[in-house]
């Protein structure tokens, strides 16, 4: 409640700061104040399970470790966006307490997704969410790219709003008590009923579509290539997690007790992930295109979660959200220092960068599932929990070689920085900071420590 309820006053806290203040590098200040804050309440709130606010809810939002635990986790890593991109949104445009603005409202979105217990909630929650994406996907005004991008994110954000709003209304008439509230709908283990399955199909499909799963992913490439690549970088991070989280919720506490019945589904989207993220991001010259497909095939790769449904796809979501949000961040941090973003821009980098290009490589390999990285020890979480589940083993085989596929084009990237040569004037040298370079090693840092020791954030869900 305190993440919800501070993130949208914050949010308009630097509403006023857009208005008032036109220095550029103050709003900064104000949002990483403000978030530290949040943070620092919703630890709070964990810790003791009670709010700052009394607020009669009707049981519509519901506490427990895991989501407080997953919020936390979600205004560290923004905590840490802010800390190595700031400078980078002030480019943008004019407009930079709005940006840190709408960012407050999305993690107040996030906030309300990671604890709703209604569908209504859950819908309200995913729209907060979406509606200042568009915004900042459209914010570079001047460049016809990220207005075509937000052009068509709003149509099919609209698009799969209308279905998600059609599947929870076939699942209130479908349910016999006629409840909004997702663990009181109360299916049972029979055969499912036809509205059931009507609106738990169209409500799959719309968070497909919001966590870019195939096939409902065509939006994702031309979104994430078009939006300014800051912005880019807080997408498919931080927010494609929490569609997760919503994901997962919804689906173990309205209809784990027929998981048998859908879970099949889930198989196929999640294949379909695998194949079309992977096999597509080999074939990409664009780095930032490029990461756009791997966040699809990692989309695959969290999809195990919802597959599998137990306490280790929960633990695995958990160490997800550090390692994937971490890693890619940070290479997006990188990228945006590069004036050419093909994997040519990258020759060479070793040379002259050599702090940036060990980084980079870090991140990489925390990317592909390298042993030692957050990201071998999230994708070894997901793989257990999938075998655990034991129905369909041949999945966790499938999941295994595509992770292989994936080294190839994370691989590229790396051998271009150490094993040809490049062209300084690639590099805005002249932006590299020593506080940027200061962000870049200690992700690099939480990187190996939460490989080596992924008790760090598992334990959040046990204390």
């Amino acid at each position: 409640m305190n993440a919800i309820i501070l993130s949208a006053i914050w949010g308009v806290i630097m509403m006023f700061c857009g208005v008032f203040i036109k220095s550029k590098t103050t709003p900064k200040y104000i949002a990483i104040f403000g978030l530290v804050s949040i943070l620092i309440s919703s630890i709070f709130e964990y810790l003791n399970h009670k709010s700052f606010f009394n607020i009669q809810i009707n049981d519509m939002l519901r506490m427990d470790n895991f989501n407080l635990a997953f919020i936390a986790l979600i205004l560290i890593c923004t905590l840490i966006y802010f800390l190595l991109n700031g400078s980078e949104i002030e480019k943008v445009g004019e407009h930079v307490g709005e940006y840190y603005a709408l960012i407050f409202f999305i993690l107040s979105g996030i906030s309300i997704a990671a604890t709703f217990n209604t569908l209504l909630m859950l819908f309200i929650g995913i729209e907060i969410i979406s509606i200042p994406l568009y915004i900042l996907t459209g914010s570079d005004k001047r460049n016809l790219k990220s207005n075509e991008a937000a052009l068509k994110y709003f149509l099919m954000g609209a698009f799969s709003t209308g279905i998600m709003l059609m599947g929870i209304a076939f699942i209130y008439g479908g349910t016999t008590n006629a409840t909004f509230y997702i663990d009181k709908i109360m299916l049972g283990t029979g055969q499912m009923p036809i509205l059931i399955s009507v609106g738990l199909l169209f409500i799959l499909v719309a968070l497909s579509f919001k966590v870019s799963a195939a096939p409902f992913h065509f939006w994702t490439p031309d979104v994430y290539d078009g939006a300014p690549t800051v912005f880019t970088s807080f997408m498919s991070t931080i927010v494609k997690v929490a569609g997760f989280f919503a994901f997962i919720r919804l689906f173990e506490h309205a209809f784990g007790s027929m998981h048998d019945q859908w879970q099949k589904l889930i198989t196929f989207i999640t294949i379909a992930t695998l194949l079309i993220g992977n096999v597509t991001a080999v074939f990409q010259q664009s780095v930032k295109r490029m990461l756009a497909y791997s966040s699809i095939a990692q989309a695959g790769f969290m999809l195990l979660a919802v597959f599998a449904l137990n306490d280790k796809a929960k633990e695995g979501l958990l160490l997800y959200t550090a390692a994937y949000s971490l890693a890619t961040i940070g290479i997006f941090g990188v990228l945006i220092k590069m004036e050419d973003y093909t994997i040519d821009g990258f020759n060479g980098l070793a040379k002259s960068q050599p702090l940036m290009a060990l980084t980079a490589t870090i991140f990489l390999l925390s990317l592909t599932g390298i042993p030692l990285t957050a990201g071998f020890q999230s994708k070894f979480f997901m793989l257990m929990a999938a075998v655990e589940n034991g129905h369909q083993i041949w999945i966790v085989i499938v999941a295994v070689l595509f992770a292989a596929i994936s080294a190839y084009y994370y691989f590229r990237v790396i051998q271009a920085m150490y094993f040809k040569e490049g062209n300084e004037n690639t590099i805005q040298t002249s932006a590299i900071s020593k506080s940027f370079q200061f962000m870049l090693v200690l992700i690099s840092i939480m990187i190996l420590i939460i490989g080596i020791y992924p008790e760090i954030i598992i334990g959040w869900m046990y204390r």
